[in-house]
């Protein structure tokens, strides 16, 4: 395999005829869509029969534009400089903003629908939609007026839109100047913060270091970037009569600030725990004032753990398919069928995602492999995702939507069953090696990713007051990282470009992309704990819970396996599952 995704079940390219003939398709809808509004809105008679038409249309409208926009989106992200996917990007973005008034104005006409509880109950398609519709009313409260609402959406297009490409593009071009080795090299940004991950100090050092030399080429575009989207989200959230962008992030999440505050509270209590790890791991590897920020990712022991890609595919289908067939066929099927761009390249985007394309029932999952444990998971994590969209296809389009948080639970579940798998094969040097990337692994989730809460809250706040240099930036960065970390990094070696070079920040219609992640682990930590309690029965309701996620909330999907998110204990008893972990590396690591 050449390690390139096939995306031809999608479009072979934007000449194809099949790519011409949805665009012309995707027009005619677009050009329809006030005439289609105003039939639906212009009265009050025959409400099922409108409801159920607004269901049918918005669904394959759905369908044909995210198949559009995605397949955009994925030629981009592997090849940044596509000026095609670039151009027909904006023109569907300017195009789905120009109908942004119709669409205030439906949304408003479906709150303000008296007896929508009884119409829906008249209808098993509108049954089938009630969580969306209701969500509609909800969200109907802070709809702005036409006018208004179109406005804002036609000039995100030269708003966020533009910051979040700028940036992308910024930071996939930028080559970083560094010296390996006696030999001067310029390297893609992806592939020296790969090095991270490097046995030998001298080239994690000095990775580091280039690293953060780098950003000093774009340091004043990228904060430029960043000011203007949480400028644009600011304004635009106080409009709609949000208290916060925070508050509207919880609620567009379908959670509940008490059930965050929960899970918040209770990682705050954890730190000191994971303080003592970094400490120890500090000691091990011979610094004294704690662990610099370039050994974070550094392995403690001589593990000669490496996988070829064909390798991690055959460890990673052998044990998801112990947990179930269905997952395992999955991840087979992904992995043959080319749903898979693999390794680093000049123009491609740092990190690794997954795009499920719901109208094909397959998904696309982008990775930078550079053939560690750690690369392994995070394939495993991202077929998770995609196996997260196998269990919706039976939904509709609008309720295969979820939010951010529940997005993360079967990416994270997928990650722990190969770890418990590389555990139990591994020798005991191999298995504290990967005790450790376990814990490694969950203080970015919880110590790291809280540092990102509190950069971003912090960031939106003085926003309100004025735009934020890049020596802001850093100071907030540094500070966030200092508060979380605490003792157990050295403070001479911390990260102040991380606002930099993670993509969450730049996401205007996603922000605190954070949080989400913590959600993730610990609602899945606790999934873990009840398959080791229930075993194969599990498997069942496990699938049922991801094939829900689209039309409830958070507290509510939850209680289907008896948990209650917005009891602090349920957070700290996933919490203790880490503790223990760390306990066990601390009693190990005295032989070291």
């Amino acid at each position: 395999m050449n390690g390139n995704w096939n995306l031809n079940n999608l479009y072979s390219s934007f000449e194809s005829p099949e790519f011409k003939a949805d665009m012309d398709l995707f027009n005619k809808k677009i050009n329809n869509y006030k005439s289609f509004v105003s039939s639906i809105t212009n009265d009050r008679f025959d409400l099922k029969e409108k409801l159920k038409k607004y269901i049918n249309e918005t669904n394959n409208f759905k369908a044909l534009s995210n198949k559009l926009i995605m397949y955009s989106n994925l030629v981009m992200s592997v090849n940044t400089k596509d000026s095609v996917a670039i151009k027909t990007l904006d023109i569907l973005e300017q195009k789905l903003a120009s109908i942004a008034d119709s669409k205030a104005k439906l949304y408003k006409w479906i709150g303000s629908i008296d007896n929508l509880s009884e119409i829906i109950n008249s209808s098993d398609l509108l049954k089938e939609h009630t969580f969306h519709l209701n969500e509609i009313k909800e969200y109907s409260k802070h709809i702005l007026s036409d006018r208004e609402e179109l406005i804002i959406a036609q000039m995100k297009g030269s708003g966020s839109s533009s910051w979040t490409k700028l940036k992308d593009l910024e930071t996939s071009s930028l080559l970083v100047d560094i010296e390996i080795n006696g030999e001067k090299k310029s390297l893609p940004l992806s592939v020296v913060r790969n090095m991270a991950f490097d046995k030998d100090e001298k080239i994690r050092k000095a990775a580091y270091e280039a690293e953060l030399k780098s950003y000093k080429k774009i340091e004043n575009s990228v904060s430029s970037a960043l000011n203007g989207i949480k400028g644009e989200v600011i304004t635009i959230s106080k409009l709609r009569g949000y208290s916060s962008p925070l508050e509207e992030t919880v609620i567009n999440s379908r959670l509940d600030m008490k059930s965050l505050n929960a899970m918040l509270s209770a990682m705050k209590e954890s730190l000191p725990v994971f303080r003592k790890y970094y400490k120890r791991k500090a000691e091990l590897l011979g610094n004294k004032n704690g662990l610099p920020f370039y050994n974070l990712f550094a392995p403690i022991i001589d593990s000669e753990q490496k996988f070829t890609f064909d390798e991690a595919k055959d460890f990673i289908i052998k044990n998801f398919t112990t947990f179930s067939e269905k997952l395992g066929l999955f991840a087979k099927n992904a992995i043959e069928n080319e749903w898979i761009d693999v390794y680093p390249k000049e123009g491609k985007v740092g990190g690794a995602f997954c795009e499920n394309l719901h109208m094909i029932g397959e998904s696309r999952i982008m990775l930078n492999f550079g053939e560690t444990l750690s690369d392994v998971i995070t394939l495993a994590h991202e077929l998770g995702h995609g196996y997260h969209g196998e269990c919706l296809l039976k939904e509709s389009e609008i309720n295969s939507e979820y939010p951010m948080p529940i997005a993360e639970t079967a990416s994270t579940f997928c990650e722990t069953i190969v770890k418990k798998a590389a555990v139990k094969g591994a020798s005991k040097n191999d298995a504290l090696a990967i005790l450790e990337t376990e814990i490694s692994d969950c203080g970015q989730i919880i110590v790291d990713i809280l540092s990102r809460f509190l950069f971003e809250k912090e960031v939106f706040d003085r926003r309100k007051e004025a735009s934020l240099n890049s020596e802001e930036l850093k100071e907030i960065m540094i500070n966030a990282q200092k508060e979380t970390y605490g003792d157990g990094l050295d403070f001479n070696y911390l990260h102040p470009y991380m606002w930099a070079c993670k993509p969450h920040y730049y996401y205007a219609e996603a922000n605190f992309y954070n949080f989400p992640y913590a959600f993730g682990l610990l609602f899945s930590k606790g999934l873990y704990a009840e398959y080791l309690k229930r075993g194969s029965e599990f498997v069942e309701d496990y699938d049922k819970l991801l094939s829900v996620t689209g039309k409830s909330n958070l507290a509510d999907i939850t209680k289907l396996m008896n948990i209650d998110i917005q009891s602090i204990d349920f957070w700290r008893n996933s919490l203790k599952i880490i503790e223990d972990d760390i306990n066990n590396f601390l009693e190990l690591s005295k032989n070291l």
